[in-house]
């Protein structure tokens, strides 16, 4: 795999919400997409997804001419992935289905076509074993959902060939995605590590009686998460030391937060917290419906996308060269 392969066909094998949502991006920038799902009214469900999920694709920047009208749909996988030259795999998270199913979709695909796993915790080096021509082939995780949220985490196994991670890196990045290269193999990846580090001190918190579960969401999504939103903790921690930036940071003010490290807590997720999770988010929901909040969701998260966009290619990365 030398050569980059230029990608006009892409597949998807495995059409729930990350596998569907993956589909309407792929669509709406401009690619002839197949996808395959053996569940029976997996069609059906697709085509539903892709429709209510269009118009959010096309504000994000749907090519000229796209149409949910080019998705293909086929219960034959082998039929799906015979002349892709992309797959984005997306099968339930079972270990052994993986393996079989990645050594499947790499003898049936052209031996220069990139086979990637939308897996979130299981690594490449497990799913590729059994691959005849594992150099093509590695983790592409991203976040839910797809066709809004940029991120992709990229990581090969230890099979995988560097131009395999060169060329999916250049894929993402020309199809409107935030691509990031780990250089190491971690189960869950990256970001669902740091999701579950934050969380694990939230839920310590409500343990602890320090919040209620509507205050902890408070406290995310209207102090720190509104700055996440436009730039990373190192770059902030670089604003907070003010004209010394990180540097004036690391000397005065990391003390502090080290700590904090060391009272921070690990909670035991007992019954009784579990229902006190669970009552307080139905509390704070109020009546509305997953759909509802979702939908709300994906309004605000299109806004921030698009006030991102308006500021330049490089708001939040400090003119970081792609």
């Amino acid at each position: 795999m030398n050569a980059y392969k230029p990608v006009h066909r892409v597949a998807i094998v495995g059409t729930g919400t990350i596998g569907a949502s993956w589909a309407t991006h792929f669509l709406a920038r401009g690619f002839d997409v197949t996808a395959t799902d053996p569940a029976p009214a997996a069609e059906k469900a697709l085509r539903s997804y892709v429709d209510a999920a269009w118009e959010s694709a096309a504000t994000l920047g749907a090519e000229p001419g796209t149409s949910p009208d080019r998705l293909r749909f086929t219960a034959d996988m082998r039929q799906a992935v015979a002349d892709a030259d992309f797959v984005q795999e997306n099968a339930p998270e079972r270990p052994e289905l993986k393996v079989k199913l990645f050594a499947d979709i790499d003898e049936t695909t052209p031996p220069d076509s990139i086979i990637a796993s939308s897996s979130s915790g299981i690594t490449m080096s497990v799913i590729q074993a059994e691959c005849r021509r594992p150099e093509r082939t590695l983790i592409g995780h991203p976040f839910n959902p797809p066709h809004i949220i940029p991120l992709v985490e990229v990581v090969g196994g230890t099979k995988t060939a560097p131009e395999t991670i060169r060329d999916a890196m250049s894929f993402y990045a020309a199809i409107g995605k935030k691509p990031i290269h780990l250089k190491r193999e971690l189960p869950g990846h990256v970001a669902n590590r740091l999701q579950a580090a934050l969380y694990r001190e939230v839920v310590h918190l409500i343990e602890q009686g320090v919040l209620d579960v509507a205050d902890s969401d408070d406290a995310v999504s209207w102090g720190p998460g509104l700055r996440w939103g436009v730039m990373g903790p190192n770059l902030l921690w670089h604003l907070g030391g003010g004209e010394g930036g990180i540097q004036h940071f690391m000397d005065t003010l990391m003390p502090r937060l080290t700590g904090m490290w060391q009272d921070l807590g690990t909670p035991e997720l007992t019954p009784e917290l579990r229902e006190r999770i669970v009552d307080g988010v139905l509390e704070e929901v109020n009546g509305h419906s997953v759909d509802e909040l979702a939908a709300q969701r994906d309004a605000m998260l299109l806004s921030l996308l698009a006030v991102r966009a308006a500021s330049g290619p490089h708001s939040g990365t400090a003119g970081r060269s792609a």
